[in-house]
């Protein structure tokens, strides 16, 4: 699949977890939209615009179990996740929302400024080593008084996995509900929502699914989508949206959790990396993430760095994250070398190799940073600005 990705022959590219690589079909997705717009107007609304959020949608619902027509695209997550807690009701006695401190940060600001706006109390289930929590700390933070959990599948910056059957089971039997951000999850490890007992479930293909910026996607179950209003919401989930009512009539489906105008551009490119992460196969991406990140940690282990991502390959999902002196200016050092990788504040360089990666190209980014470490060359690097890659 490396033709697949036109930067792959001249990068050696190991930041999927942040954002993957263009698909080389992607110009000519893009062409497409202008043409339509272009040639159609306004009737590319009645010809295409006004499904693509659902069919853009029907791409990725394979790879998280979902069904046709069950996901609806978004902006970005924090946006959709804010959906939900708008359909929350945190009144008779049932006020809290159960949150961890390994959430991505922007989930949690949206999801707790906008909670405690609606009255919620806001629960945070701490991680001891900032790299994991125990599922049954979760699960014993659920009680009578929840209302909702929202928590991340993989942690951000350990590549953590929690197991989401047992945290589901406990909410939905105080009547609590589940919402999962799975940025991090789908596309590099084999999601189910129906396995799981998800309520909603948010994502995006910006980054393993190899689909860019502003094609994000919300799951809601057949139990809950029909069922609920959310507040944030827009002419577009209108049962009747063209008729201009003055009251709000939900629409029935996927279409319920819409907002505004969706970004119908981004639902272009969206779909050609999901379209490459299905024909390679869930399973087998998965295979080979273990056996990559396995190595990875054997590399680091060899030299001493510190790990701060599980140990557990069941338990890690797609990326490695160590902690190596002035790993900020080791991280510059290795981009300007077309080693593309990243790093995060309180954990350290992130490797993710993908389905598309060689073993060559993991000895490689290791063997440089040997070289830099060892060379000092870091230092020509400035310290750790406020806009870090």
């Amino acid at each position: 699949f490396r033709e697949e990705f036109p930067i792959l022959a001249t990068t050696n590219y190991l930041v999927s977890n942040s954002l993957g690589p263009m698909p080389r079909t992607v110009p000519e997705r893009l062409a497409e939209y202008a043409r339509e717009w272009s040639q159609l107007g306004v009737r590319a609304w009645a010809e295409d615009w006004w499904m693509r959020p659902l069919s853009a949608g029907n791409e990725i619902a394979p790879l998280i179990g979902a069904g046709e027509n069950e996901i609806t695209m978004m902006p970005n997550v924090s946006l959709a996740q804010a959906t939900v807690v708008s359909a929350m009701d945190f009144s008779g006695g049932q006020d809290t929302i159960v949150m961890t401190s390994l959430d991505f940060p922007s989930v949690r600001y949206a999801v707790e400024k906008l909670g405690r706006r609606l009255g919620a109390r806001i629960v945070v289930v701490e991680s001891e080593d900032g790299i994991s929590i125990d599922e049954q700390q979760i699960v014993d933070a659920i009680d009578e008084r929840t209302r909702l959990v929202a928590i991340s599948h993989v942690a951000f910056k350990s590549a953590y996995i929690f197991n989401l059957k047992d945290i589901a089971d406990r909410a939905h039997a105080v009547g609590a509900f589940l919402s999962v951000d799975a940025f991090h999850s789908v596309g590099v490890i084999p999601v189910d929502v129906v396995r799981d007992d998800i309520d909603f479930l948010s994502g995006g293909v910006l980054k393993w699914l190899c689909g860019g910026p502003g094609g994000c996607f919300l799951y809601s179950s057949e139990k809950v989508r029909n069922s609920l209003e959310p507040a944030l919401t827009g002419w577009v989930a209108h049962r009747r949206p063209f008729d201009f009512e003055e009251t709000m009539d939900y629409a029935a489906g996927a279409y319920r959790w819409m907002t505004g105008t969706p970004g119908i551009p981004a639902l272009y490119s969206a779909i050609e990396g999901p379209k490459i992460v299905r024909r390679a196969g869930i399973e087998r991406i998965r295979e080979k993430s273990k056996r990559m990140t396995a190595r990875l940690v054997q590399l680091a282990d060899d030299r001493g760095l510190t790990l701060t991502t599980p140990r557990d390959p069941e338990k890690r999902a797609g990326t490695v994250t160590f902690d190596v002196p002035n790993g900020y200016e080791v991280a510059q050092y290795l981009i300007s070398r077309d080693i593309i990788v990243d790093y995060r504040v309180g954990a350290g360089i992130r490797i993710a190799p993908h389905f598309f990666t060689t073993d060559s190209e993991i000895d490689i980014a290791i063997g440089e940073i040997d070289a830099v470490l060892e060379s000092g060359e870091w230092k020509k690097f400035g310290k750790r600005s406020s806009v870090v890659t």
